[in-house]
């Protein structure tokens, strides 16, 4: 059997460094944020032929009057400009200089928000997260009701929380990072429907552990906590590394072949799933023993 319970510190610590480095990259580099967000419009177009530099176009629309125009290459042919809010006439001005410059090229999609918008995006991707959260708690409150000794039931829910701010994030900085070395990934509203996924993919890893804990607590009633829950966590090893592996073979392919617009979306939903497997393994448990040693302990 895996001594995982009582070799946390090694855990604890990796998951200590992540979180630090974690927090070190959205404070020094931030995530960035899509119109979605902040506002602005946004234009996808694809060229036919071959795709001029990020230049050329800058020059093209220059005389058209619209402010600074951010110009990022996407795929093998496509490119993506960014501007302050336009409207529908600038939109048709900049297709049409687009078309009299260039032959063969495609409008893909044009988007557009306003700042407030954005804001009030924002806002409410912020409230579903606290929900979800509050909602998560008192579920796992509620199925562990009838397990109170030697951990209250609402520990497991304190504690799954806490493994789930852990995986956001530590999605969150990773994401960061990638964004600060890598062009392509925005904050948008596909990014806050994947931190909810991981959300439910988190805890749902995790109560599949506390649900075997439950159970051997009720049948090894007086033994000793620690070595119960360590055997708990051995008994579901398998099952989660499993489980995991095909939900991130699935995702893989989703990112290598599922375009850009999801490409993103693939890639946070890959990472939330590592942390939330590593979390619900060598996180969620170890922690609800040390609670349990500190009440013994009087602390």
């Amino acid at each position: 059997m895996i001594k995982i319970i009582q070799k946390r510190k090694i855990w604890f610590s990796l998951s200590i460094v992540l979180i630090i480095l974690s927090i070190l990259s959205l404070i020094f580099w931030g995530l960035p944020l899509s119109i979605d967000f902040k506002g602005g419009s946004l234009l996808e177009i694809g060229f036919e032929d071959e795709r001029p530099s990020t230049g050329e176009i800058k020059q093209t629309l220059n005389d058209l009057g619209l402010g600074e125009i951010q110009v990022q290459p996407t795929g093998e042919q496509d490119m993506i400009l960014r501007m302050s809010i336009a409207t529908e006439d600038d939109h048709q001005r900049v297709i049409e200089k687009i078309n009299q410059t260039y032959q063969g090229v495609e409008e893909k999609r044009f988007e557009s928000v306003g700042p407030i918008i954005g804001s009030e995006l924002k806002q409410k991707a912020i409230y579903a997260l606290i929900v979800a959260a509050i909602c998560i708690i008192l579920y796992i409150a509620w199925a562990f009701r009838r397990v109170s000794k030697p951990v209250a039931s609402w520990k497991f829910g304190i504690v799954a929380i806490i493994a789930l701010a852990h995986d956001i994030l530590i999605t969150l900085g990773v994401i960061s990072i990638i964004a600060h070395f890598s062009t392509g990934i925005e904050i948008g509203v596909a990014f806050i429907a994947a931190l909810l996924t991981i959300l439910g993919y988190s805890v749902n890893d995790t109560i599949v552990v506390f649900d075997r804990t439950r159970e051997n607590l009720l049948k090894h009633y007086g033994e000793d906590f620690e070595e119960t829950v360590n055997m708990s966590v051995n008994q579901t090893i398998t099952r989660s590394v499993n489980t995991s592996i095909t939900t991130l073979l699935a995702l893989l392919a989703i990112y290598i072949f599922g375009g850009e617009s999801i490409k993103y979306f693939a890639l946070t939903l890959i990472v939330g799933i590592i942390s939330g497997t590593y979390s619900s393994i060598f996180l969620a448990s170890p922690l609800v023993v040390v609670w349990e040693k500190m009440r013994n302990r009087g602390i």
